[in-house]
Protein backbone atom coordinates (compact mmCIF):
# COMPACT_ATOMS: atom_id res chain seq x y z
CA UNK A 1 0.00 0.00 0.00
CA UNK A 2 1.66 3.41 -0.60
CA UNK A 3 2.15 6.46 1.38
CA UNK A 4 0.75 9.40 0.10
CA UNK A 5 1.23 13.91 0.86
CA UNK A 6 -1.32 13.55 3.79
CA UNK A 7 0.55 11.17 6.31
CA UNK A 8 -2.93 9.48 7.42
CA UNK A 9 -3.84 8.87 3.61
CA UNK A 10 -3.99 4.68 2.69
CA UNK A 11 -3.95 4.09 -0.63
CA UNK A 12 -4.83 -0.05 -1.81
CA UNK A 13 -5.03 -1.15 -5.43
CA UNK A 14 -6.65 -4.22 -6.10
CA UNK A 15 -7.39 -5.81 -9.17
CA UNK A 16 -10.55 -7.30 -10.28
CA UNK A 17 -9.86 -9.94 -12.67
CA UNK A 18 -11.90 -13.34 -14.53
CA UNK A 19 -12.87 -14.73 -17.67
CA UNK A 20 -14.80 -13.89 -20.51
CA UNK A 21 -18.42 -13.35 -18.80
CA UNK A 22 -17.97 -13.51 -15.16
CA UNK A 23 -19.36 -10.39 -14.22
CA UNK A 24 -16.50 -7.96 -14.30
CA UNK A 25 -18.47 -5.28 -15.31
CA UNK A 26 -21.46 -5.32 -13.04
CA UNK A 27 -18.54 -5.64 -9.87
CA UNK A 28 -17.50 -2.28 -10.50
CA UNK A 29 -20.87 -0.90 -10.00
CA UNK A 30 -21.21 -2.97 -6.46
CA UNK A 31 -18.43 -1.79 -5.97
CA UNK A 32 -18.36 1.51 -6.43
CA UNK A 33 -21.66 2.03 -4.19
CA UNK A 34 -20.44 -0.43 -1.39
CA UNK A 35 -17.12 1.48 -1.02
CA UNK A 36 -18.23 5.23 -1.03
CA UNK A 37 -20.84 4.31 1.15
CA UNK A 38 -17.88 3.01 3.48
CA UNK A 39 -15.69 6.35 3.15
CA UNK A 40 -13.62 5.38 0.40
CA UNK A 41 -12.63 7.26 -2.65
CA UNK A 42 -13.17 4.94 -5.08
CA UNK A 43 -10.86 5.14 -8.65
CA UNK A 44 -11.20 2.90 -11.28
CA UNK A 45 -8.34 2.19 -13.92
CA UNK A 46 -10.23 1.12 -17.01
CA UNK A 47 -9.57 -2.64 -19.18
CA UNK A 48 -6.58 -1.92 -21.09
CA UNK A 49 -7.41 -4.37 -23.64
CA UNK A 50 -10.49 -3.64 -24.40
CA UNK A 51 -9.90 0.09 -25.07
CA UNK A 52 -7.51 -1.08 -27.56
CA UNK A 53 -9.69 -3.34 -29.06
CA UNK A 54 -12.87 -0.64 -29.31
CA UNK A 55 -9.70 1.55 -30.80
CA UNK A 56 -9.40 -0.61 -33.41
CA UNK A 57 -6.20 -2.60 -32.30
CA UNK A 58 -7.54 -5.83 -32.26
CA UNK A 59 -5.51 -8.67 -30.42
CA UNK A 60 -6.49 -11.94 -32.57
CA UNK A 61 -4.93 -9.47 -35.15
CA UNK A 62 -1.63 -8.62 -34.63
CA UNK A 63 1.36 -10.87 -35.89
CA UNK A 64 3.94 -9.98 -33.62
CA UNK A 65 2.36 -10.93 -30.19
CA UNK A 66 5.54 -10.48 -27.78
CA UNK A 67 5.49 -6.85 -29.28
CA UNK A 68 1.77 -6.41 -28.95
CA UNK A 69 2.11 -7.15 -25.26
CA UNK A 70 4.98 -5.17 -24.19
CA UNK A 71 3.09 -2.43 -25.08
CA UNK A 72 -0.47 -3.38 -23.40
CA UNK A 73 1.63 -4.29 -20.03
CA UNK A 74 3.54 -0.73 -20.50
CA UNK A 75 0.03 1.20 -20.95
CA UNK A 76 -1.49 -0.73 -18.25
CA UNK A 77 1.51 0.48 -15.84
CA UNK A 78 1.19 3.84 -16.79
CA UNK A 79 -2.29 3.89 -16.40
CA UNK A 80 -2.18 2.51 -13.10
CA UNK A 81 0.38 5.02 -11.82
CA UNK A 82 -1.01 7.94 -13.13
CA UNK A 83 -4.05 6.89 -11.17
CA UNK A 84 -1.97 6.49 -7.90
CA UNK A 85 0.08 9.80 -8.61
CA UNK A 86 -3.32 11.64 -8.70
CA UNK A 87 -4.81 9.65 -5.82
CA UNK A 88 -2.39 11.41 -3.38
CA UNK A 89 -3.52 14.68 -4.46
CA UNK A 90 -6.34 14.18 -2.65
CA UNK A 91 -7.08 14.42 1.11
CA UNK A 92 -9.61 11.36 1.28
CA UNK A 93 -7.82 9.45 4.06
CA UNK A 94 -9.17 5.83 2.33
CA UNK A 95 -8.17 5.52 -1.02
CA UNK A 96 -8.80 2.15 -2.97
CA UNK A 97 -7.65 2.06 -6.68
CA UNK A 98 -9.75 -0.91 -8.45
CA UNK A 99 -7.53 -2.01 -11.61
CA UNK A 100 -9.80 -3.93 -14.33
CA UNK A 101 -7.56 -6.29 -15.07
CA UNK A 102 -4.08 -6.30 -13.59
CA UNK A 103 -0.66 -7.13 -15.57
CA UNK A 104 -0.35 -10.73 -15.05
CA UNK A 105 -3.66 -10.87 -16.90
CA UNK A 106 -1.69 -10.38 -20.13
CA UNK A 107 0.56 -13.62 -19.44
CA UNK A 108 -2.20 -15.72 -19.61
CA UNK A 109 -1.73 -14.67 -23.98
CA UNK A 110 1.80 -15.22 -23.94
CA UNK A 111 4.04 -18.32 -24.23
CA UNK A 112 7.03 -18.06 -21.52
CA UNK A 113 9.39 -17.32 -24.09
CA UNK A 114 7.39 -14.01 -24.80
CA UNK A 115 6.76 -13.29 -21.24
CA UNK A 116 10.84 -13.12 -20.60
CA UNK A 117 10.73 -10.85 -23.39
CA UNK A 118 8.05 -8.26 -21.84
CA UNK A 119 9.89 -8.79 -18.19
CA UNK A 120 13.24 -7.98 -19.66
CA UNK A 121 12.28 -5.12 -21.77
CA UNK A 122 10.59 -3.86 -19.09
CA UNK A 123 13.75 -3.92 -16.63
CA UNK A 124 11.11 -6.25 -14.26
CA UNK A 125 10.72 -9.37 -12.63
CA UNK A 126 7.11 -11.77 -12.08
CA UNK A 127 7.13 -11.01 -8.84
CA UNK A 128 7.64 -7.57 -8.78
CA UNK A 129 4.39 -7.10 -11.94
CA UNK A 130 2.23 -9.53 -10.25
CA UNK A 131 2.38 -8.58 -6.19
CA UNK A 132 2.87 -4.37 -6.83
CA UNK A 133 -1.08 -5.34 -6.32
CA UNK A 134 -2.40 -5.24 -2.48
CA UNK A 135 -4.95 -8.67 -3.59
CA UNK A 136 -6.21 -9.71 -6.60
CA UNK A 137 -10.06 -11.04 -6.89
CA UNK A 138 -10.81 -13.66 -9.86
CA UNK A 139 -14.45 -14.35 -10.80
CA UNK A 140 -14.81 -16.86 -12.74
CA UNK A 141 -16.72 -17.27 -16.05
CA UNK A 142 -20.14 -17.80 -16.07
CA UNK A 143 -19.29 -20.72 -18.53
CA UNK A 144 -17.99 -22.71 -15.42
CA UNK A 145 -21.23 -23.65 -13.64
CA UNK A 146 -23.47 -21.31 -15.19
CA UNK A 147 -23.47 -21.58 -18.92
CA UNK A 148 -27.23 -20.58 -19.36
CA UNK A 149 -25.82 -17.30 -18.43
CA UNK A 150 -23.13 -16.95 -20.81
CA UNK A 151 -23.44 -13.89 -23.13
CA UNK A 152 -21.84 -12.19 -25.99
CA UNK A 153 -25.07 -9.11 -25.42
CA UNK A 154 -23.10 -7.23 -22.59
CA UNK A 155 -19.08 -7.28 -24.38
CA UNK A 156 -18.51 -6.21 -28.28
CA UNK A 157 -15.51 -7.21 -27.83
CA UNK A 158 -16.04 -10.55 -26.40
CA UNK A 159 -15.39 -13.67 -28.85
CA UNK A 160 -14.60 -16.39 -27.12
CA UNK A 161 -16.84 -19.18 -27.09
CA UNK A 162 -18.02 -20.97 -23.66
CA UNK A 163 -15.25 -24.15 -24.72
CA UNK A 164 -12.86 -21.26 -25.00
CA UNK A 165 -13.52 -18.84 -21.99
CA UNK A 166 -13.28 -21.84 -20.01
CA UNK A 167 -9.44 -22.35 -20.80
CA UNK A 168 -9.14 -18.51 -20.51
CA UNK A 169 -10.16 -18.52 -17.20
CA UNK A 170 -8.11 -21.36 -16.52
CA UNK A 171 -4.71 -19.24 -17.75
CA UNK A 172 -5.86 -16.63 -15.74
CA UNK A 173 -5.70 -18.10 -12.37
CA UNK A 174 -2.79 -19.57 -13.17
CA UNK A 175 -0.89 -16.52 -14.11
CA UNK A 176 -2.15 -14.93 -10.94
CA UNK A 177 -0.83 -17.77 -8.72
CA UNK A 178 1.40 -16.96 -6.46
CA UNK A 179 -0.08 -13.78 -5.49
CA UNK A 180 -0.24 -13.59 -1.41
CA UNK A 181 -3.70 -12.72 -1.55
CA UNK A 182 -5.35 -14.15 -4.69
CA UNK A 183 -9.11 -15.33 -4.16
CA UNK A 184 -11.13 -16.86 -6.69
CA UNK A 185 -15.01 -16.71 -6.74
CA UNK A 186 -16.77 -19.27 -8.72
CA UNK A 187 -20.62 -20.15 -10.08
CA UNK A 188 -21.34 -21.49 -6.85
CA UNK A 189 -23.95 -19.06 -6.16
CA UNK A 190 -26.69 -16.75 -8.06
CA UNK A 191 -24.99 -13.69 -9.26
CA UNK A 192 -25.99 -11.81 -6.73
CA UNK A 193 -24.56 -13.70 -4.22
CA UNK A 194 -21.13 -13.74 -6.15
CA UNK A 195 -21.18 -10.15 -5.91
CA UNK A 196 -22.11 -9.62 -2.34
CA UNK A 197 -19.55 -12.70 -1.74
CA UNK A 198 -17.04 -10.13 -3.55
CA UNK A 199 -17.83 -6.92 -2.11
CA UNK A 200 -17.65 -9.09 1.30
CA UNK A 201 -14.25 -10.55 0.57
CA UNK A 202 -13.02 -7.07 -0.11
CA UNK A 203 -14.19 -5.63 2.56
CA UNK A 204 -12.61 -8.40 4.60
CA UNK A 205 -9.09 -7.57 3.25
CA UNK A 206 -9.64 -3.85 3.94
CA UNK A 207 -10.36 -4.36 7.47
CA UNK A 208 -14.15 -3.12 6.80
CA UNK A 209 -15.27 -3.70 9.68
CA UNK A 210 -12.92 -6.08 10.67
CA UNK A 211 -10.97 -9.01 8.60
CA UNK A 212 -12.01 -12.63 9.83
CA UNK A 213 -9.49 -15.32 8.13
CA UNK A 214 -11.81 -18.43 8.04
CA UNK A 215 -8.53 -20.79 7.48
CA UNK A 216 -8.46 -24.59 7.53
CA UNK A 217 -4.80 -26.32 8.25
CA UNK A 218 -4.26 -29.82 7.59
CA UNK A 219 -0.77 -31.97 7.57
CA UNK A 220 -0.19 -33.88 5.00
CA UNK A 221 2.25 -36.51 3.38
CA UNK A 222 5.64 -35.15 1.69
CA UNK A 223 4.25 -33.94 -1.74
CA UNK A 224 5.71 -34.62 -5.01
CA UNK A 225 7.57 -31.57 -5.25
CA UNK A 226 8.63 -32.07 -9.22
CA UNK A 227 4.86 -32.79 -9.91
CA UNK A 228 3.66 -29.86 -8.08
CA UNK A 229 5.97 -27.60 -9.90
CA UNK A 230 5.08 -29.39 -13.50
CA UNK A 231 1.78 -27.75 -12.72
CA UNK A 232 0.36 -24.90 -14.72
CA UNK A 233 -1.98 -23.72 -11.45
CA UNK A 234 1.35 -23.78 -9.06
CA UNK A 235 3.45 -21.48 -8.27
CA UNK A 236 6.52 -22.20 -5.93
CA UNK A 237 7.60 -19.31 -3.57
CA UNK A 238 10.21 -18.89 -0.70
CA UNK A 239 9.16 -17.59 2.58
CA UNK A 240 11.61 -16.12 5.23
CA UNK A 241 10.13 -14.82 7.74
CA UNK A 242 10.81 -13.79 11.74
CA UNK A 243 8.24 -12.55 14.85
CA UNK A 244 8.51 -9.62 16.81
CA UNK A 245 7.49 -8.53 20.37
CA UNK A 246 3.85 -7.29 20.89
CA UNK A 247 2.66 -5.86 23.85
CA UNK A 248 -0.95 -7.11 23.04
CA UNK A 249 -2.16 -10.22 24.84
CA UNK A 250 -2.98 -12.91 22.06
CA UNK A 251 -1.00 -11.40 19.17
CA UNK A 252 1.72 -11.85 17.32
CA UNK A 253 3.57 -9.56 14.82
CA UNK A 254 5.35 -11.40 11.99
CA UNK A 255 7.40 -10.04 9.21
CA UNK A 256 8.07 -11.63 6.05
CA UNK A 257 10.01 -11.69 3.37
CA UNK A 258 8.13 -13.55 0.05
CA UNK A 259 9.25 -13.90 -3.49
CA UNK A 260 11.60 -16.18 -5.75
CA UNK A 261 15.23 -16.11 -7.57
CA UNK A 262 16.11 -12.75 -5.49
CA UNK A 263 12.72 -10.91 -5.84
CA UNK A 264 11.12 -10.24 -3.05
CA UNK A 265 8.09 -8.06 -1.48
CA UNK A 266 7.83 -7.83 3.03
CA UNK A 267 5.37 -7.67 4.84
CA UNK A 268 3.97 -6.87 8.81
CA UNK A 269 1.27 -8.84 9.99
CA UNK A 270 -0.45 -8.83 13.26
CA UNK A 271 -2.94 -11.52 14.01
CA UNK A 272 -5.37 -12.49 16.63
CA UNK A 273 -7.19 -15.31 17.20
CA UNK A 274 -10.80 -15.21 18.03
CA UNK A 275 -13.74 -17.80 17.87
CA UNK A 276 -11.81 -20.60 17.56
CA UNK A 277 -11.38 -21.18 13.90
CA UNK A 278 -11.18 -17.40 12.91
CA UNK A 279 -8.59 -14.88 13.36
CA UNK A 280 -8.30 -10.88 12.98
CA UNK A 281 -5.25 -10.64 10.54
CA UNK A 282 -4.24 -6.40 9.08
CA UNK A 283 -1.03 -6.35 6.78
CA UNK A 284 0.65 -3.90 5.74
CA UNK A 285 3.53 -3.69 2.86
CA UNK A 286 7.11 -3.01 4.15
CA UNK A 287 10.46 -1.43 1.86
CA UNK A 288 13.03 -3.73 1.62
CA UNK A 289 14.82 -1.15 4.15
CA UNK A 290 12.05 -1.28 6.97
CA UNK A 291 12.08 -4.85 6.61
CA UNK A 292 15.64 -5.37 7.57
CA UNK A 293 15.40 -2.31 10.31
CA UNK A 294 12.20 -4.75 11.95
CA UNK A 295 14.46 -7.91 11.21
CA UNK A 296 17.52 -6.57 13.62
CA UNK A 297 14.24 -6.51 16.38
CA UNK A 298 13.38 -9.94 16.18
CA UNK A 299 12.25 -11.82 19.58
CA UNK A 300 15.15 -13.86 20.58
CA UNK A 301 12.89 -16.41 21.48
CA UNK A 302 12.06 -17.22 18.10
CA UNK A 303 14.51 -18.69 15.29
CA UNK A 304 13.41 -17.26 11.62
CA UNK A 305 11.46 -19.65 9.62
CA UNK A 306 12.41 -20.52 5.39
CA UNK A 307 10.36 -22.42 3.48
CA UNK A 308 8.83 -23.71 0.37
CA UNK A 309 5.30 -22.87 -0.29
CA UNK A 310 3.66 -24.21 -3.30
CA UNK A 311 0.51 -21.88 -4.07
CA UNK A 312 -2.28 -24.02 -5.77
CA UNK A 313 -4.92 -23.04 -7.59
CA UNK A 314 -7.65 -25.93 -7.80
CA UNK A 315 -11.44 -26.24 -6.85
CA UNK A 316 -12.45 -22.91 -6.80
CA UNK A 317 -10.03 -22.42 -4.04
CA UNK A 318 -6.27 -21.10 -3.19
CA UNK A 319 -4.29 -24.06 -1.29
CA UNK A 320 -0.77 -22.61 0.51
CA UNK A 321 1.48 -26.38 1.09
CA UNK A 322 4.30 -25.17 3.10
CA UNK A 323 7.60 -27.51 2.98
CA UNK A 324 10.21 -26.66 6.17
CA UNK A 325 13.80 -28.13 5.50
CA UNK A 326 13.61 -29.66 9.17
CA UNK A 327 10.77 -32.03 7.69
CA UNK A 328 11.41 -34.76 4.86
CA UNK A 329 8.11 -37.07 5.53
CA UNK A 330 5.31 -34.55 5.86
CA UNK A 331 4.39 -30.54 4.86
CA UNK A 332 1.42 -28.00 5.90
CA UNK A 333 -1.62 -27.53 3.69
CA UNK A 334 -3.12 -24.38 4.67
CA UNK A 335 -6.84 -23.19 2.66
CA UNK A 336 -8.64 -20.10 3.03
CA UNK A 337 -12.21 -20.83 3.01
CA UNK A 338 -15.81 -18.59 2.55
CA UNK A 339 -17.23 -20.33 5.61
CA UNK A 340 -15.45 -21.93 8.29
CA UNK A 341 -17.53 -25.13 8.12
CA UNK A 342 -17.87 -25.37 4.88
CA UNK A 343 -16.61 -28.79 2.95
CA UNK A 344 -13.01 -29.02 2.19
CA UNK A 345 -12.00 -31.10 -1.39
CA UNK A 346 -8.76 -31.45 -1.65
CA UNK A 347 -6.36 -31.52 -4.73
CA UNK A 348 -5.50 -34.35 -6.86
CA UNK A 349 -1.94 -36.10 -5.57
CA UNK A 350 -2.23 -34.80 -2.04
CA UNK A 351 -2.76 -37.42 1.31
CA UNK A 352 -3.88 -35.84 3.94
CA UNK A 353 -2.85 -37.23 7.32
CA UNK A 354 -5.16 -35.46 9.45
CA UNK A 355 -7.06 -31.64 10.11
CA UNK A 356 -4.45 -30.32 12.50
CA UNK A 357 -6.45 -26.59 12.71
CA UNK A 358 -5.77 -24.89 16.02
CA UNK A 359 -3.53 -27.07 17.48
CA UNK A 360 -0.77 -25.07 18.56
CA UNK A 361 2.26 -27.71 17.56
CA UNK A 362 1.31 -26.61 13.83
CA UNK A 363 1.37 -22.74 13.72
CA UNK A 364 4.59 -21.52 12.70
CA UNK A 365 5.13 -19.68 15.91
CA UNK A 366 5.24 -23.00 17.50
CA UNK A 367 7.88 -24.20 14.87
CA UNK A 368 10.20 -21.00 15.02
CA UNK A 369 9.68 -20.98 18.80
CA UNK A 370 13.50 -21.82 20.61
CA UNK A 371 13.09 -24.52 23.27
CA UNK A 372 14.38 -23.61 26.49
CA UNK A 373 17.07 -26.53 27.63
Amino acid sequence: MDGALNREQKITRIVITGGPCAGKTTAMSWIQNAFTKKGYLVLFVDETATQLMTGGALWKYNRNNKEYQFCVTRLMLAKEQAFTDIAKTFEDEKVLIVCDRGTLDNRAYMTDEEFRYVLDKLDTNEVELRDHYDAVFHLVTAAKGAEEFYTYANNACRYETPEEAIIADDRLIAAWTGHPHLRIIDNRWDFDRKMLTLITEISSFLGEPQPLDTRRKYLIRYPDVQALESRPNCQRVEILQAYLHSEVPGEMIRIRQRGRDGNYIYFKTRKRMIEGKKRIEMEERLSRNEYLELLMQADPQYRPIRKQRYCLSENGLYYNIDIYPQWNDRALMEIELYESDEDVPFPEGIEVIREVTGEEEFTNPAIARIQKP
